[in-house]
Order: structure tokens, then sequence, then C-alpha cells
């Protein structure tokens, strides 16, 4: 699917829904015994799951906002939107600007999710997707391309591109499961 600008509010909901659907394929054919360990320095499989569902959560939150109170805090844009292959370059981009061993602050110092808490993490973080998808088909496309929030890595960002980084975002961290899992 070639994704640009006028990826409408459909496609960036199927979007979001098919990066789920991979994590959650990919989840499902692991062993249970991987999920409380990774690679050396890295972040075992249910780390991956939480830092997820700390990204999405307070995404859902901000859109369940007044958007003008989001106006108000954040401001609004200045500039079109970046295509989803602009934003998701800019992501990979500051990722490699980042010093070794940097984690988000929604993450730093995240424990190791216990195995019993597997079933629960994914089915939470499958509701938080559920809810990004129904909020981004529900917000008008003046808010999407107007209402800005902040990002920790990437600085303050039009919804419309944080929405479609949320879905690169799992794509990333299913790649990552994928190739060193």
């Amino acid at each position: 699917m070639k994704i640009t600008t006028s990826m409408d509010k459909e496609a960036i909901s199927e979007l979001l829904e098919t990066k789920r659907l991979d994590l959650y394929n990919w989840i499902a054919k692991q062993d249970d015994n991987k999920w409380e360990s990774g690679p050396e320095n890295k972040w075992t499989t249910g780390q991956q799951i939480l830092h997820l569902l700390q990204s999405i959560k307070p995404l859902n939150n901000a859109l369940s906002m007044p958007k003008f109170i989001l106006r108000y805090k954040f401001g609004k844009a200045n500039r079109e939107v970046r295509d989803y292959q602009i934003v998701v370059n800019r992501y990979l981009e500051r990722l490699n600007d980042v010093p070794k061993g940097a984690v988000s602050p929604f993450s730093k110092n995240m424990k190791v999710p216990p195995l019993k808490d597997k079933q629960y993490l994914l089915d939470r973080l499958q509701v938080e997707i559920k809810k990004l998808e129904y909020k981004t088909t529900r917000i008008s496309d003046k808010n999407l391309d107007s209402v800005i929030l902040p990002h920790p890595l990437m600085g303050k960002m039009i919804v419309r591109e944080i929405i479609m980084w949320s879905a690169y975002h799992i794509e990333h961290h299913t790649k990552q499961l994928i190739e060193n899992y």
C-alpha cells in the first residue's frame, strides 16, 4: 500500500489494524517462556508490549480531550501534514541520534512484566489500538490536520502524523521482535 499525505482516516485506521494483526500473529507463535527474556541489553517481549501500550494510551487520552484545550496547550499546525514515509524517515533519523541505551521517558526503568500478566497486557494493548482506530475515524479532518501534540522524541506533531507514527511504531517493534526474539 502506497501511503501519502492524502491518506484518509479510514486508511490510517486500517493501517493500525494491519500492524496490530501482524504483531498479534507473531506473539501467538512465540513460546511463553520468551515473554520474560530477550537479547542482551534489549527489552524483553513483555517490555516491548508494555512500551507500545505506554505510547498509545497517552495518545488516546489526549484525543479524548476537547480539541480547543489541546490547541490552547500545544498550539496549532503551521505547516502541511507530512506523508507517512517522511514521518517514518524522520523517526528513524531521530532514533539514530539517540544515545545508545536511552529510552522513552514513558518506559524508563521499566520492569519486566511477568508471564502471568501477558494476556492482560496484550488485551490492554489491543483495546488501546482499537480505541485509536475508532478515534481516528471519528475526529474531523480539520482537527486531524491542525491540532498538534508533543512527542518525546519527535517534538510537536500534527495529530494525523502522530497517529501514522503510532502505526509505524507498532511495525517497528514487531520487526525488532521478529528479528531478535
